[in-house]
């Protein structure tokens, strides 16, 4: 028997291992009820046991990518004098790490309500320059104790419940150990390279976030089958966008889709334009998108964008290209959608770029992007400076002038309120050259969700936290026109209101892969000429620029992935989104959910539930793949080329 104590370290490795499995399946049960909302609708038993099956794969690869290092400790020989401690050691480093690993897991049970994707590297690059995240962490830790609680017994449980090899040094022949030992590790590398890729087969490449959607009907449920360390392992160093070779030859991918457009007019109008992207401003939250919910009772949490609606032009169903506030600000203002990662927080950031403000510039605009939080917050100014903004007004701004309350302002959490400081943007709009281009990122609307301390018994609590704060935002929005009216540049103004991304939601149809994106765009023209009404077309946070462009009468070579609204017939206009690694395209009526490689749904888009798949049922199919293999090209060549400029 004594033979067989040599692999005693093996058997420990084996046994510990499996406790760290027990552990990653508790967080994801943990995930799955905290966020039970967004997938009990047709979720049944098979197949969320198809989903906890996939689940395994990937808990495999982050175990054995996350344990490498005590793996090691544990099969390479060590003298007998150094084993007790060594081994107490070993014991630390194996409970540390995967308490670790099970607390950014439970800490995205929380966050993902907000993402709808797990989280990546990307996150540190979003909010590296924010100085309130102690703060949010805490309140979040409050409210979420109980996961305080389950972290605290599963890391005592991998404490108790840690298997140390129980040999006796004393009488342990050394080289037999050593090569024992040794042996185990080299029969266990193979093993673990296997793990971390996926599979054995040599066709099978280290698997990424996308292989999720391999076990799952829509790409929200990617949630549920990944981990949070592994998607952060496998964005860590991300440096390339994958060029797909749909299309050897250019010039027949550029005929179905071309990014590049080429305006013939030559009268230019110069009006004032001012965008306002409002956070989290979803379409669920506008009365006047939604009067069929709720029995035709549905008033919304927005009197206001209700009131201004009904004198715009607006969409029936349009979307937002990206689920977080630095997706946005490429869509919006550079005509660029989200694909893979945020492309402002990709290497190719660097990029040359283009934009809305670029273009304005070379027709004698003056041009200025507002954020009530301190520069530098999200990466807004990066961004605006690279897009060539002239001005940038934040926190500091706000409180240096003097005609403002300064920092009494701020709401304790990420900047100025948004009523003070769209007050104060009309105050430095209304000194400004015309004609100008103005951008704005609200901001109280954000989690916590908190309303200024005058708003408190105005606005409260009601079916879900972010609803409050809507309110408040509305009423910033209608107070900031009610002062803009009264300046002498507003008639000469076009106003395009959106959002950055959606957020929580209490409606089933805004919880689906794609309602998950619904958001408004709003184009607002005092003197009505832009149009007015609800127009039965698409629309989308990218052609928000190519649109105003158009409208103004720009007559120069601009980049832009999205389309001309006021020239596009309404059954020519489309929407393109991306949801852990699925692209979902929306034209003709219909929404295709497309892997890279193969299409996976085709949904009415009328099914507002997303309940039939009609996969080849339909044969639009064909040509929407084909449109959106085009749209994916362009995008990943221009962007991995640095050809994102005429």
């Amino acid at each position: 028997m004594k033979q067989y104590k040599l692999l005693y370290p093996l058997v420990a490795v084996l046994g510990n291992l499996l406790i760290a499995y027990v552990v990653y399946f508790v967080a994801r049960l943990a995930f799955l009820f905290e966020n039970w909302g967004l997938f009990a609708e047709g979720l049944t038993h098979a197949h969320l046991f198809e989903l906890l099956r996939g689940g395994i794969v990937f808990d495999t690869s982050a175990i054995l990518y996350t344990n490498v290092l005590w793996v090691v400790m544990m099969l390479f020989p060590v003298s007998r004098k150094e084993n007790p401690t060594y081994h107490t050691l070993c014991r630390w480093v194996f409970v540390v790490v995967n308490t670790f690993a099970l607390i950014i897991n439970l800490c995205d049970a929380v966050y993902f309500q907000y993402t709808m994707r797990r989280t990546t590297v990307t996150i540190f690059h979003e909010f590296g320059n924010e100085n309130n995240l102690g703060s949010i962490f805490g309140q979040e830790a409050l409210a979420h104790w109980y996961f305080f609680l389950l972290a605290a017994v599963l890391a005592y449980g991998m404490w108790r419940l840690y298997i140390t090899p129980r040999l006796d040094y004393r009488q342990l022949k050394w080289k037999p150990y050593a090569v024992a030992t040794f042996l185990s590790l080299l029969a266990y590398a193979p093993f673990c390279v296997a793990g971390m890729r996926g599979g054995w087969t040599r066709d099978v490449r280290p698997i990424t976030i996308s292989n999720a959607n391999n076990y799952c009907d829509r790409p929200t449920e990617a949630g549920i089958v990944l981990n949070t360390p592994f998607a952060l392992i496998r964005t860590y160093g991300f440096n390339e966008f994958e060029v797909p070779d749909y299309f050897s030859d250019e010039a027949e991918m550029a005929q179905i889709f071309d990014p590049i457009h080429h305006p013939t007019d030559s009268t230019f109008k110069k009006k004032n334009v001012v965008v306002i992207i409002i956070e989290s401003f979803g379409r669920e939250y506008i009365g006047a998108y939604n009067k069929h919910l709720d029995g035709g009772h549905y008033k919304g949490y927005t009197p206001f964008a209700d009131s201004i609606i009904a004198h715009s032009l607006t969409f029936t169903h349009s979307y937002c290209n990206g689920r977080k506030s630095i997706d946005g600000m490429p869509s919006i203002l550079s005509s660029i959608p989200m694909f893979v990662e945020p492309f402002f927080l990709s290497p190719y950031s660097n990029n040359a770029i283009s934009g809305i403000a670029d273009c304005l510039n070379g027709k004698g605009y003056s041009t200025a992007f507002f954020h009530g939080a301190e520069r530098g917050s999200m990466g807004f100014m990066a961004f605006a400076r690279a897009t060539k903004f002239q001005n940038y007004y934040g926190r500091e701004d706000f409180v240096a002038d003097k005609r403002t309350v300064g920092d009494e302002a701020f709401d304790g959490w990420w900047g100025i309120s948004d009523e003070p400081f769209l007050q104060y943007m009309n105050l430095k709009l209304s000194e400004t050259p015309q004609p100008f281009m103005a951008a704005v990122f609200t901001l109280s609307s954000h989690h916590p969700f908190r309303v200024p301390a005058p708003y408190k018994d105005v606005y409260k609590e009601e079916a879900l936290p972010i609803h409050k704060v809507i309110r408040y935002t509305d009423n910033a929005l209608r107070l900031f026109f009610e002062s803009a009216r009264k300046q002498p540049w507003f008639e000469n103004t076009i106003f395009a209101i959106t959002s950055d991304h959606t957020n929580m939601s209490n409606h089933e149809e805004y919880k689906t892969d794609l309602g998950g994106f619904c958001s408004p765009v709003i184009f607002y023209d005092p003197t009505g000429e832009m149009g007015v009404g609800m127009r039965d077309a698409i629309a989308q946070q990218i052609d928000i620029m190519p649109t105003i462009l158009g409208y103004l009468g720009y007559d120069q070579p601009y980049l832009g992935f999205g389309i001309d609204l006021l020239k596009t017939p309404a059954e020519d206009t489309w929407a393109v989104n991306y949801l852990n690694g699925i692209y979902q395209y929306v034209k003709y009526g219909y929404v295709l959910q497309f892997d890279g490689q193969h299409a996976k749904a085709v949904y009415r888009l009328d099914d507002s539930l997303m309940k039939q798949n009609l996969l080849g049922k339909v044969k639009e199919q064909a040509q929407m793949e084909l449109e959106l293999k085009a749209i994916i090209q362009q995008y990943m060549e221009r962007i991995t080329q640095n050809r994102l400029t005429p």
